[in-house]
C-alpha cells in the first residue's frame, strides 16, 4: 500500500503552477534510494529504497544535507570548532569525570545553529514540498543524519523525531530543531564512543503521518540471542514511540521465520498510549477497556513478519522496522541495519559462586551475565552518582542515558522491551540488561550487590554460580545460530579494538588477534581529562601508567596468545589542547591534522611516550604476544630517534618485541626499505590519513567527500608500493582503514597485492571474512586455470 506524493523535482511546472523545490535541497523520497546516503542520510535513504522498491511506506520528502550544509555556511568554522570542543567535552564526561563540561559545550554548539537559522532559499524550497503533501498535512520530522541507521551505528532515538506537525511555520521551526538535535550531549556523548569526530551531515524526513492504532518494532533476528531463524516483533497500542522509548511494555510476539509461524507471545504491561491531537502535535491517552486483550492477532503478528522478512531479502542483511496498522492496513515507517547481534560472551562477564535466589524476572534485553553493586537512579542527571561497574537500576532509559550506562557493570530498568533504546544502546555496548521488570526501582536498594543475566532475563542476590549447561557454543557468523568452523583464509584477519570492555566478547569471534589498538579511550582514561604534561608535572605518573597498563592488559589478556599491536598515542595538538591544562603545553595549529602529531612528537617531547612504554613493558612480561605500532611517521631521521628512545626503554631491553609503523604518510613508499633496515618488523597502512594527503583532500571536509577515495589509482599505487616491498624485503604488511569492511572490491585488489593481514572493526569481521575468501578462491582459480603460480 504505497503512499505515494507528487513528484517533487519534475520538470518544471507549466506557466501559472507552483514551482517544485530545488533538487539539491529538497528530494521526494520516490527519488531517492540506498546510494544516497550521502545526501539524505541514514534514514531518508532507507526509506527512499523501500519506496523504490514497492514497499507500504508513507510518502514524503527528504531536506537534503546540502540544506544544513547552506545553513551553516557563514559559521561553518565556528561550528566546527564547538564541535571538536563538544567532543573533548564528552570523552572527558566518558572517563567518568563529575564536572559536566559537555552540557555546557553542546548547549553553545546548539545555539550557533539555532542562531544561523533556516535560509531563506532552504524555507521556501520546504513549504513548497509540504504544500504538494496537501495544506496543512500532519507530518512526521525526523532527523536523517549521515551515519545514521547504518550498519555500525544506530544512533537509535539519539536524534530528534518530531510528529503530527501541522502548517508551514511548525514544519521550519521542527526542522532547525532536528539540525540542532544533532548535537544534544547524548549524541555527542555516542558519537565520541564511536570515533565519529566529523562535524556530521544532517538530513531531514519529512514524511506524512500514518494515524496508528497499533505499532511497533519488528527484528529479523532475535537482538538477544542472535538466532536468524526467529522474528521479534513488539507492539503497543497507539504511535510506536511508547516501544522505542521504552515508556511501556510492549507485547512481544516470537516467530518462526520459515513460514513465518508465530511461535509464542508474551502479554506487555501497557497504560497509555500516544495518538493524535487534534490540532497538532501528541496527546498520552489511557488505554481503555476494549484495547485490554492482545495488541496483535495471530494473523497480524505474521503478516508483519512476512513484510519485515521480505525488507531483510531485499536488502540482505537483518534489519530492525518499524511498522504501523491502521485500519488493518500495514505501513513501514523505518528501517536499519541491526547493529547489535551478539557475538559471543559479554565482556562484563565473571566468575561465580554460591546458590542463586531470584529477586527480579524481566525481558532478556542484551546478553551476558555480571555482578556488582546496586545504584539506583532516576535521572540521567544523578549519573554522577555512579561508580564504574555498578549496576545501573532506572525507571527507563532513553539516550540521555548513555554516559552512564557505559560505565554500568549491567543495566536493569522498570519498562521497556526488547526493542527500546536501552536495549539496543547496551547491545551495542555489550553491557548485559534486563528490562521490563516492572519493579526494580523498588526492590533493588543502594549497595546490594546483585548479578544481572540478560540472556535469561533475571536478577539474581549476590554472586550465584553459573548455571550447569552444555558446552558455550562457539562464536557465530553475525551473531547467528552457532556457527560452522569458519573458513580457513590465507589472509590474516584482525580486529581493530579500543575498549576494554569489549575485549572478551570480540575475541570469542573468529579473529587472528588485534591488528590496532587504539590508545586514545585508554588515554583518556588513564589521563581522567587533564593533558599529560600536568599530570607528570603533579607528580601522578606511575598512576597513568598503572591504569593505562590495565586497560592494556585487560585486552592483550582477553586475545592471548594471539597477537596484539597498540598504536601509542596519535591525538592531535587541538585535541590535546581540549585537556585540563592543555591549552599551557599546546601550540595553536592551522592544520592540526598535518601538525605536531605522532612519531615527531615523540622525539620532540619524549615525556609521555615514556610513560607509554613503561606501560606496555609491564602487560608485556605477561603476554609477550603484544607490540608496539608508531604513527604518522615522516622521515628516517624522525623514526630512527624514535625507535631509540624505545631501545632505551624497559620494553625495548625484552626479547622478541615487534615493532611496527603505519603507514600514513605518502614518503613511506620512497622510506620503507629504510625503516625497515632500522629493524621495523611490520607496516599497517592507514588508509584514511594515506588517502588524504595522497589526493590532498581533508577528511573531515563534508564538501569534499565525493573526493575522498581510497581507491583512487594514486592511493591504491601507494598501497601497492607499501605492500610490494614488505613482501620483498620479508615483513607482514597490514591494512586498517575502512575500506575493507564495505567494499569487496578493494579486499580483492589488497589480496591480489599480496597483503598479509587486515584489520576491521568488530561489526565488519564476519562480511570481511566473506569477502578475504572469495577473493582468494578467485586468485587460486584464476592460477589454476592458467596453469602457473599464485600471486
Amino acid at each position: 500500500m504505497p503512499h505515494p506524493t507528487d513528484q517533487l523535482d519534475a520538470p518544471a511546472a507549466a506557466p501559472g503552477a507552483a514551482a517544485g523545490p530545488a533538487p539539491d535541497l529538497v528530494a521526494d523520497l520516490a527519488h531517492l534510494g540506498a546510494d544516497d546516503v550521502d545526501r539524505a542520510g541514514g534514514k531518508g535513504a532507507n526509506l527512499g529504497e523501500m519506496v523504490r522498491a514497492g514497499f507500504p511506506v508513507p510518502g514524503g520528502f527528504v531536506v537534503l544535507a546540502e540544506s544544513f550544509r547552506t545553513a551553516i555556511a557563514a559559521t561553518r568554522t565556528e561550528v566546527a570548532e564547538l564541535n571538536d570542543a563538544a567532543l573533548g567535552a564528552a570523552r572527558e564526561r566518558a572517563s567518568g569525570a563529575t564536572e559536566d563540561v559537555l552540557a555546557v559545550a553542546c548547549r553553545r554548539l546548539q545555539d550557533a545553529v539555532r542562531r544561523a537559522g533556516m535560509p531563506g532559499t532552504v524555507a521556501a524550497d520546504v513549504r513548497a514540498a509540504y504544500d504538494l503533501l496537501g495544506p496543512d498535512t500532519p507530518v512526521a520530522v525526523r532527523s536523517s543524519a549521515v551515519g545514521e541507521d547504518s550498519s555500525d551505528t544506530s544512533y537509535a532515538g539519539m536524534n530528534a523525531t518530531f510528529t503530527n506537525v501541522r502548517g508551514g511555520d511548525a514544519l521550519l521551526a521542527a526542522v532547525v530543531e532536528c539540525w540542532a538535535s544533532a548535537f544534544t550531549p547524548r549524541v555527542l556523548a555516542y558519537r565520541a564512543e564511536h570515533g565519529k569526530d566529523d562535524l556530521p551531515d544532517i538530513a531531514v524526513v519529512v514524511q506524512r503521518m500514518a494515524p496508528a492504532e497499533k505499532a511497533g518494532v519488528a527484528f529479523t533476528a532475535d537482538p538477544v540471542s542472535g538466532r536468524r531463524d526467529r522474528v521479534v516483533v513488539e507492539a503497543a497500542w497507539g504511535q510506536g514511540e511508547v516501544v522505542v522509548s521504552g515508556r511501556t511494555e510492549p507485547d512481544t510476539y516470537v516467530l518462526d521465520a520459515d513460514g513465518p509461524r508465530l511461535l509464542e507471545a508474551h502479554r506487555g504491561a501497557q497504560t497509555q498510549k500516544i495518538v493524535a491531537a487534534p490540532g497538532g502535535g501528541d496527546r498520552v491517552l489511557p488505554v481503555d477497556a476494549a484495547e485490554a486483550g492482545p495488541v496483535l492477532s495471530r494473523e497480524e503478528a505474521e503478516r508483519i513478519a512476512e513484510m519485515v522478512l521480505r525488507v531483510q531479502a531485499h536488502y540482505g542483511t537483518p534489519q530492525d522496522t518499524e511498522w504501523v496498522l491502521t485500519d488493518g492496513e500495514l505501513s513501514l515507517v523505518q528501517t536499519r541495519p541491526i547493529t547489535t547481534l551478539s557475538a559471543g560472551p559479554s565482556a562484563t562477564e565473571s566468575p561465580a559462586t554460591g546458590p542463586a535466589t531470584v529477586l527480579l524476572k524481566g525481558l532478556g534485553a542484551s546478553p551476558g551475565r555480571a555482578t556488582g553493586r546496586v545504584r539506583v537512579l532516576h535521572s540521567p542527571a544523578e549519573g554522577v552518582r555512579m561508580r564504574d561497574g555498578e549496576v545501573l537500576v532506572a525507571p527507563l532509559t532513553n539516550p540521555d542515558w548513555m554516559p552512564a550506562v557505559r560505565r554500568a557493570a549491567a543495566l536493569v530498568t522498570d519498562t521497556g522491551g526488547i526493542t527500546c533504546h536501552a536495549a539496543i544502546v547496551a547491545r551495542e555496548l555489550g553491557v548485559p540488561a534486563v528490562v521490563g521488570t516492572r519493579s526494580g526501582t523498588r526492590t533493588l536498594v543502594d549497595g546490594d550487590e546483585v548479578t544481572v543475566d540478560g540472556a535469561t532475563g533475571q536478577v539474581l542476590a549476590g554472586h550465584p554460580a553459573a548455571p550447569a549447561s552444555a558446552p558455550a557454543p562457539r562464536a557465530t557468523a553475525e551473531g547467528g545460530a552457532p556457527a560452522a568452523t569458519p573458513e580457513v583464509l590465507g589472509t590474516t584477519l584482525y580486529v581493530n579494538l579500543a575498549d576494554p570492555a569489549q575485549a572478551a566478547g570480540v575475541a570469542a569471534m573468529a579473529v587472528d588477534g588485534v591488528g590496532l589498538l587504539r590508545a586514545e579511550l585508554l588515554l583518556t582514561r588513564a589521563l581522567s581529562g587533564r593533558h599529560p604534561s600536568a599530570l607528570i608535572a603533579a607528580g601522578e605518573s606511575e598512576r597513568v601508567v598503572a591504569d593505562l597498563a590495565e586497560g592494556i592488559g585487560t585486552i592483550a589478556g582477553a586475545f592471548h596468545p594471539r597477537p596484539v599491536v597498540y598504536r601509542t598515542a596519535d591525538l592531535r595538538s587541538n585535541e590535546f589542547r581540549g585537556l585540563a591544562g592543555g591549552e599551557e603545553h599546546e601550540p595553536v595549529e592551522d592544520n592540526p591534522m598535518i601538525g605536531y602529531r605522532g612519531c615527531y612528537r615523540y622525539v620532540h617531547d619524549p615525556s609521555f611516550f615514556r610513560l607509554e612504554l613503561d606501560a606496555l613493558a609491564r602487560v608485556r612480561e605477561q603476554f609477550p604476544g603484544l607490540a608496539v605500532m608508531i604513527p604518522f611517521v615522516r622521515t628516517k631521521w624522525e623514526l630512527e630517534a624514535c625507535l631509540a628512545l624505545i631501545d632505551d626503554s624497559p620494553l625495548g631491553r625484552q626479547r622478541g618485541l615487534k615493532r611496527w609503523v603505519m603507514a600514513e604518510v605518502p614518503s613511506v613508499a620512497h622510506w620503507l626499505p629504510e625503516y625497515i633496515g632500522l629493524g621495523v618488523d611490520g607496516v599497517s597502512i592507514g588508509s584514511n590519513d594515506l588517502t588524504q594527503l595522497v589526493l590532498g583532500v581533508d577528511r573531515d571536509s563534508a564538501d569534499l567527500a565525493e573526493l575522498f577515495d581510497e581507491a583512487d589509482p594514486a592511493v591504491l599505487a601507494v598501497i601497492d608500493s607499501v605492500i610490494g616491498t614488505a613482501r620483498r624485503m620479508g615483513i607482514p604488511s597490514s591494512l586498517c582503514g575502512q575500506a575493507p569492511s564495505n567494499r569487496p572490491a578493494f579486499v580483492e585488489h589488497l589480496v591480489r597485492a599480496g597483503i598479509t593481514s587486515v584489520s576491521v572493526e568488530p561489526t565488519a569481521v564476519p562480511a570481511t571474512r566473506r569477502a578475504l575468501a572469495a577473493a582468494e578462491r578467485r586468485v587460486l582459480l584464476e592460477a589454476a586455470r592458467r596453469g602457473g603460480p599464485v600471486g
